[in-house]
């Protein structure tokens, strides 16, 4: 068979739509759908806080990704090389790159921490079911909700030793790292080589991987719910879930919560729906997929906290105790809470081993994604690397490897807990209001729906126009704004870590944020002219812009032509028809078509400066 005209075979391109839509279902639906979305809904109202959730999803979530995805699949770029949209802005690329790495070499320590609780449900009991192990203190309890005779005295859950004392070995403060736990080593080890045979040949392997790794966590999800609200006490659970209380509504940090929420949950700000949408055929329908996987991640949330608070009521039922008393969120849900419950219930091996392969494969789609986009990127850039791809791909999961051991020692979660508290929350979603700064309003909102409705072969409608100029942007700022102030000192277990650790943790989010004005700086410094020439240079897209395959740029510059616009910000359909294939309606619209249509200089065409 003859390759596709829509395919180039240097890049590839993925070998069905499924293959696609499951990459990035896996990809936006992680462990935190699992930790953090059910604990959210259930502390700001209940089922009102689904009001809020779902209209930040209509007026965050939804015109994110399909911005990011669309303009990917348009210019066949990754996050790197999409800024010849706007070659002073590259630096945005960068910061999100730096981020992917820093981010997926603390959370494969994440992934694995459930295989170390599944070698040990292969059991007859659950060891975190008992106290009469070495690792259990005095104060273990079967539930820590057990009163000692001595009120000074604080029961410890036997779930809370077994994480922080066997599997984690941790020591007493983050100025005390200790040595490798051992186990975690070689967890993490598995989760790279895994990750890398799967990721190094290319998006049609991993397209392949996640038919079943994307899947598997929603019929275990669908199994575990069965389970659940077959258990005593189960409808309790659930009822304090979803029962509204609409006065929460008033409160604006329920606002702030349902808006950062959709913003991380759908994996935006971090260039790999771009690099992802890249491998796209051009005219893929990108409009529907923009549907498809937010609202699919935000159903499986939304249906994740029946499957948590299922089994939070059948706990509370069977301790005694409320289930207020025994909700948990973040790693505590995941790693003591859940584990403890699972351990009342009848087979509860099963029940484990099927519970953390679910969160295994939760979270090894999210690393497939990004490292599939760090490596595109990678050889995007520097094209000579395109065929030894395997080799970029076996350097950048060794060296986030070697990065991870900081995380595997005895004092490794609270480096985990330092990086993950500064690094990516703030950069992040720069990175993501910039992106949509410049395909807003420098590039023009106006030309990026007409790039879609060139592509797509559809009207691109006003709900997406008015969102990309004027609503989304200001929600993103309001995202920034709360992120910057919500930004305390990171503490573990009501412990204030020490100021030189709150430092490393700024410079790591510095290292990751500086790259967008840095690269800025550099490319004004680095270029020649005029001020004003270098900044008309730095914000008018080079020659690389535009569709990667030759008939689909002249189709593209013969659309342009024929549609010109009164203004980039403008959306089309305040611009008339041409009357003419010549005819063109601005100085920047006639510009952009010299552009293309000479190659314009050398500077342009290679995207740098000189």
């Amino acid at each position: 068979m003859g390759q596709s005209p829509d395919e180039s075979k240097e890049r590839g391109h993925w070998s069905n739509k499924w293959d696609y839509l499951l990459s990035l279902a896996g990809y936006a639906i992680g462990i935190g759908n699992v930790w953090r979305f059910p604990y959210l809904c259930y502390r700001n109202g209940g089922g009102a806080f689904l009001i809020p959730y779902v209209i930040m999803l209509m007026l965050v979530g939804l015109p994110l990704f399909l911005l990011e995805s669309a303009v990917g699949q348009f210019s066949s770029s990754s996050c790197l090389t999409l800024y010849s949209v706007a070659p002073a802005f590259k630096g945005i690329g960068f910061s999100s790159l730096l981020v992917t790495l820093i981010a997926s070499t603390y959370y494969s320590v994440v992934v694995a921490y459930p295989l170390v609780y599944l070698f040990h449900s292969f059991s007859s009991q659950l060891p975190w079911a008992s106290c009469d192990n070495y690792w259990n203190s005095p104060r273990c309890a079967l539930s820590a909700t057990t009163n000692f005779t001595n009120s000074t005295e604080t029961a410890v859950s036997a779930a809370d030793e077994f994480f922080h004392n066997r599997v984690l070995e941790i020591s007493s403060n983050i100025d005390d790292p200790g040595g490798f736990v051992w186990p975690i080593v070689n967890t993490t080890l598995f989760v790279w080589t895994f990750v890398f045979l799967c990721v190094f040949r290319g998006v049609k392997v991993v397209g392949k991987v996640v038919w079943f790794t994307s899947s598997f966590p929603f019929l275990m999800l669908i199994i575990l719910f069965i389970r659940g609200v077959t258990l005593p006490g189960a409808w309790d659970g659930i009822y304090y879930y979803i029962y509204p209380d609409f006065s929460k509504l008033g409160d604006l940090k329920v606002w702030a919560d349902a808006a950062v929420q959709i913003f991380f949950s759908i994996g935006t700000g971090w260039g790999s729906l771009a690099t992802m949408g890249s491998f796209n055929k051009f005219r893929n329908n990108c409009l529907r997929d923009a549907l498809f996987v937010p609202v699919l991640n935000c159903a499986t949330s939304f249906f994740a906290g029946f499957v948590v608070f299922s089994v939070l009521g059948f706990m509370a039922h069977k301790t005694g105790t409320s289930v207020e008393s025994v909700t948990a969120a973040g790693p505590a849900l995941a790693f003591i809470t859940y584990p403890e419950a699972l351990s009342l219930m009848p087979f509860a091996p099963l029940w484990s081993v099927l519970f953390f392969l679910m969160l295994f494969f939760l979270g090894i789609d999210s690393i497939f994604v990004q490292i599939e986009n760090l490596v595109m990127s990678v050889v995007d850039e520097f094209p000579v690397l395109r065929t030894k791809k395997g080799w970029v791909t076996f350097a950048a999961c060794g060296l986030m490897f070697l990065g991870a051991l900081s995380c595997c020692t005895r004092g490794g979660l609270y480096v985990l807990l330092v990086l993950d508290w500064y690094s990516a929350s703030v950069t992040v979603v720069f990175a993501g209001l910039c992106e949509l700064i410049v395909f807003s309003y420098i590039y023009g909102a106006g030309r990026t729906v007409r790039d879609l409705q060139m592509m797509t072969k559809k009207a691109v409608g006003m709900f997406w126009y008015i969102a990309w100029i004027f609503v989304t942007p200001l929600l993103l700022l309001f995202i920034f704004i709360n992120s910057m102030a919500s930004m305390t000192a990171v503490s573990y277990r009501d412990v204030i870590f020490p100021s030189w650790a709150q430092s490393v943790g700024w410079l790591s989010a510095l290292a990751s944020f500086a790259g967008g004005p840095a690269y800025g700086i550099y490319y004004f410094l680095a270029s020649k002219g005029s001020f004003s020439k270098r900044l008309v240079t730095g914000i008018t897209p080079t020659s690389n812009w535009g569709p990667a395959l030759e008939e689909h740029k002249a189709a593209w510059v013969e659309y342009v032509r024929s549609h010109p616009l009164r203004h980039r910000l403008l959306h089309p359909r305040f611009s008339p028809r041409a009357p003419s294939p010549a005819a063109t309606s601005s100085p920047a619209e006639a510009k952009l078509l010299e552009l293309h249509t000479s190659g314009g200089d050398s500077a342009a065409r290679a995207g740098n400066p000189v």
